[in-house]
Parts: structure tokens; C-alpha cells; sequence
């Protein structure tokens, strides 16, 4: 049976872990609201230049450009982004599981190899630990988050495409919604999967003048598209990560606050009921005093 000590020195534990927990939530808070407007930011250009290049594709350009070649997969390159960091509530978790079901459903399955690009050090020392095929690990990236990583990781997965090392590359981030909600998605990196206006009416017809010509204009914006899409991946996460963080700490300190309410309500009776004996010892005493 725990001592009052015991229960006094528990509720103090619990007390300092509050103040930290009530600390780690105002930081992931004040973290959150940059890279939220961050997001919000990056998502209209990073839309835009995808939708423009869809207004310049033609049929012509599937077949000659091979970032757009849909060749035989036989090699998969698997980019997954997770934190550097824990105490984040499932966003690591999710986004390894959603890993491990990818790889196991859609590629060994269909007897097909792989690679693994880990983005975060959780992801890492997982994937690492379990001997997994891991081509490449970036770690301390979300720390001081910066565009010219995501131009780096952008380049090393379009050579790696283009050399042949793999045949489609895939993306597995979680994506920020709001504050309390965060959804893993799986998005196709290579080939570049862009939706043509092959749909829309034939009526209206487009005739703008080019300068320089289009399919100047076209190769120009393929790997700034691509190297917007990937930043917009890492945002996205970072932003994740941030409110995931926030909502793990906010329950963790409801928690410590009720966990300290229990202890002081244990406490306070453990305490009666040792007056309540020291009493009954006293008047027993002086009742046997009094009989002698």
C-alpha cells in the first residue's frame, strides 16, 4: 500500500509533467501557426503551375517527354514522410503503417523490388532497424524546413527515374486538414500523373501565342512543377506534425489534471483515515490508562 510519501511524491511528478506537457503544447501552437499559413500559402502556386501544365500537355508530349512515360513497373521507389520527433500522438504510427500495407499490397504482392526514401528520423530508424531496403534516410529536415531540400530530394528521384533505378515513385505524407484532423495520403510522384482537357467541350477553343513557343515553355515547367509538388509534401507533413503535436500535448495535460485531482482525493482520505487511527490509538490508550 502506497505511503503518503509515495502519493505526495506521485502527485509532484505529475504536477512537473503537466507544466511540460502545457509548455510542449504552447510551442507546437506557436510552430503550428507558421507552418499552417506556410501551407495555406504554398497550395495556390503548387495548384496553379499543375493546372497550366495541363492546359499546355498534349498527346504528343506523353509519348516524347519520359517523365510522363508510363513504362513497365518493375522497380518502385517509396518516399515516406514522417517526424523527427515523438510525443505526436499517431502521426508517426499511421503514416509506418500505411507504409508497410503499401509495400505489402501493392508491390511484393505483384512480385515487383523497391526502395525506401525515409524523410524523418522515425521513419528511419524503423524501416532501418527491420532491414528494409532503405536507398536514402534525411534527418533533421523539418528542424529549419527549407525549399532547397525539397529541390535536392526532387532531383536525386528524377535522375533516379530517368537513369532507370526505378519505374514510379510514390509519396506517403500525412496531409493537413485542421487542427484535429490529419489524412495520410499516398500520391504518385513518376510519372507525372497530370489530367488533360481532353474532357472539355471542343467548342471553346484555346489560342493563346506563346513566347517562347510551347513545348519550350512546357519543359521549363516540369521540374518546377515537380519540385512544388514536393515542397508542398513537406509542408503539408510539417504542418501535420505541428497539430497532431498540439492535440497529443492538450490531452496529455487533461490527463496529468485529472490523474493530480485522483492522487489528491487518494491522498486526503489516506490521510483521514491515519488521523482517524492515530486517534483511536490516543483514546484507546488512555481508556486502558483510565481501566488500570
Amino acid at each position: 500500500m502506497a505511503t503518503l510519501r509515495d502519493i505526495k511524491q506521485r502527485i509532484k511528478g505529475v504536477k512537473s509533467t503537466q507544466q511540460i506537457t502545457k509548455a510542449m503544447k504552447m510551442v507546437a501552437a506557436a510552430k503550428l501557426r507558421r507552418s499552417q499559413d506556410a501551407i495555406i500559402n504554398a497550395r495556390p502556386y503548387a495548384r496553379k503551375i499543375q493546372n497550366l501544365l495541363s492546359e499546355l500537355t498534349t498527346e504528343n508530349d506523353f509519348n516524347s517527354n519520359p517523365l510522363f512515360f508510363q513504362r513497365q513497373v518493375k522497380s518502385v521507389a517509396v518516399v515516406v514522410v514522417t517526424a523527427d520527433r515523438g510525443l505526436c500522438g499517431a502521426f508517426n504510427t499511421n503514416i509506418i503503417r500505411e507504409a508497410n500495407r503499401y509495400i505489402e499490397e501493392e508491390i511484393l504482392s505483384e512480385n515487383l523490388s523497391y526502395s525506401l526514401f525515409c524523410v524523418g528520423k522515425k521513419g528511419k530508424d524503423y524501416f532501418s532497424k527491420r532491414n528494409f531496403p532503405v536507398e536514402d534516410s534525411y534527418v533533421g529536415v523539418f528542424s529549419s524546413l527549407d525549399y532547397s531540400f525539397a529541390q535536392r530530394l526532387s532531383d536525386k528521384l528524377i535522375n533516379g527515374f530517368l537513369n532507370g533505378n526505378f519505374d514510379k515513385v510514390v509519396v506517403i505524407f500525412n496531409e493537413f486538414k485542421s487542427i484535429i484532423q490529419q489524412k495520410i495520403v499516398v500520391e504518385q510522384y513518376l510519372p507525372i500523373p497530370v489530367k488533360t482537357t481532353a474532357g472539355k467541350s471542343s467548342n471553346v477553343e484555346t489560342n493563346y501565342i506563346y513566347e517562347p513557343d510551347r513545348k519550350s515553355i512546357f519543359d521549363f515547367l516540369i521540374p518546377k512543377n515537380l519540385k512544388a509538388q514536393m515542397w508542398r509534401f513537406l509542408l503539408e507533413s510539417n504542418a501535420a506534425e505541428f497539430a497532431a503535436r498540439m492535440t497529443a500535448m492538450d490531452n496529455a495535460t487533461t490527463n496529468a489534471k485529472e490523474l493530480i485531482r485522483t492522487l489528491n482525493l487518494k491522498y486526503n482520505k489516506e490521510r483521514q483515515a491515519s488521523i482517524t487511527k492515530e486517534i483511536l490509538e490516543i483514546v484507546s490508550g488512555a481508556n486502558a490508562l483510565k481501566s488500570s
